[in-house]
Parts: C-alpha cells; sequence; structure tokens
C-alpha cells in the first residue's frame, strides 16, 4: 500500500532546499516565518499561521520584538513555538553582541549600531546602557545602567563612572533608546551627556559617543558635532 505524504511536507522540502541554494534572499516574509514554524510544529501546514502572526503583529519585525506571552496567546502557537520565536530574535542579538566585541577598535562603528538597532530597537520602555573601552577602544563591558523608564533617561553620572573605574576603562560610549521612535535628543539627554562628559573627562575617561536609538533609525552625538 502506498503512503500518502500530506502536501505540507513537500512543500517544507521545497522551502528548506530554496533556503541551502540561495539562503533567505528569494523568501517572502510569510515563507520566512513557515519555514521557522515547521521545526516546531510537525504535522501541520504552518502557512495559514505563518500568515496570521504576520498580520497580528505587523510584520517579522513586530513578531519578534513581541514579549513571549503574546505570541503563544495566539492560537494554533503553543509555548514550545513562542519561545523558539524569541530564541531566535536574542540568538541573532546574541551574535551581533559576540561580533561587536571582537571588533580590534571601535567607536561607533557598523557593527556597533546593528547591534545597538537590534537589543533596542524593539524596546517598550526606555533603556540606558554604556559600552566599556579599554585603552586600544576594545570593548570591556556592556552594562545596563538603567531600565524601565518611559520618556525620561534617570541615570546617575556617579554611577556611570564607578563602573568604569571598576572596570578600569579609558573611554565609554553611551547608548539608549526612545520607545516613541523620535531619536531627537531632549534636554535631560543633552543635560546627562554633558555631566558625564564632565566628569569623565576629570577622571581622564573619554566619552566617545552618545547613541540613541529608534525603532527604525539612530542619532549619534558625535555625528551631529554635540560632543565638543
Amino acid at each position: 500500500m502506498n503512503s500518502i505524504h500530506p502536501h505540507y511536507e513537500e512543500h517544507r522540502q521545497r522551502l528548506k532546499k530554496k533556503f541551502s541554494e540561495s539562503g533567505l534572499n528569494l523568501f517572502h516574509d510569510y515563507e520566512v516565518l513557515e519555514l521557522l514554524l515547521s521545526y516546531a510544529i510537525s504535522r501541520k501546514d504552518v502557512k495559514p499561521l505563518a500568515k496570521v502572526l504576520l498580520e497580528k503583529f505587523g510584520g517579522l519585525k513586530g513578531l519578534l520584538d513581541a514579549e513571549t506571552d503574546e505570541i503563544e496567546n495566539v492560537k494554533g502557537i503553543g509555548a514550545h513555538t513562542a519561545i523558539l520565536i524569541k530564541l531566535v530574535k536574542d540568538l541573532g542579538t546574541l551574535y551581533l553582541e559576540k561580533k561587536v566585541k571582537d571588533n580590534p577598535q571601535i567607536t561607533s562603528t557598523k557593527d556597533l549600531l546593528n547591534y545597538c538597532k537590534a537589543s533596542m530597537g524593539g524596546l517598550r520602555d526606555e533603556r540606558f546602557s554604556v559600552i566599556y573601552l579599554n585603552a586600544q577602544n576594545r570593548i570591556i563591558k556592556i552594562e545596563t545602567i538603567q531600565e524601565g523608564i518611559v520618556n525620561q533617561a534617570v541615570v546617575y553620572p556617579r554611577k556611570v563612572l564607578e563602573k568604569a573605574l571598576k572596570h578600569k576603562a579609558s573611554a565609554i560610549i553611551l547608548v539608549h533608546n526612545h520607545p516613541s521612535g523620535n531619536v531627537n535628543p531632549s534636554d535631560a539627554d543633552i543635560k546627562l551627556t554633558k555631566a558625564i562628559q564632565e566628569t569623565a573627562k576629570v577622571l581622564e575617561i573619554l566619552v566617545h559617543d552618545h547613541i540613541i536609538i529608534g525603532e527604525n533609525n539612530f542619532l549619534s552625538f558625535r555625528e551631529k558635532g554635540m560632543l565638543p
């Protein structure tokens, strides 16, 4: 007796072959998600579910930025699948972090911006982080100083610089996000940057840049001529 294979099994094989030969370049977004879902949901045509997820969250980025429980609440998605989707996002961010840390020297390079946008671009609350560098501008540590503050960065310069001394840093890069998407610095952002820079100067620590991350863009104080 000949076994009858569900139609989606052949389709999955075609997607895998297509990915093996050309990566994701020729994929529609729903096909990318469909291929991912096939590794978590084995006995089901997942194309309709992929399209539902993209519509609900406004695309792949919105889905990857969503909380695990939000994804899990979609009919047909269990905890196992929701965790896989979030793992993909966090794994990509971790890769970019490792890549930027392996950079021989860094100030405001493309790799750094890619990491900052990946780690902060989709956050719903504000986060303020500091990248601590040694004398060769290699990353010593990336630390989150403050998080959970909406529309205002409440950061104490003393805390930033105490950690700089702890890590024996020669320079720092300030990074925070604006969940609103508007990357124009507020008066508080400007005052904070100035306060940190003035205190750092006394300690002979350089402030290379302050980068504000929006959802799809960024602003560099250095590039805008806002750091003396």
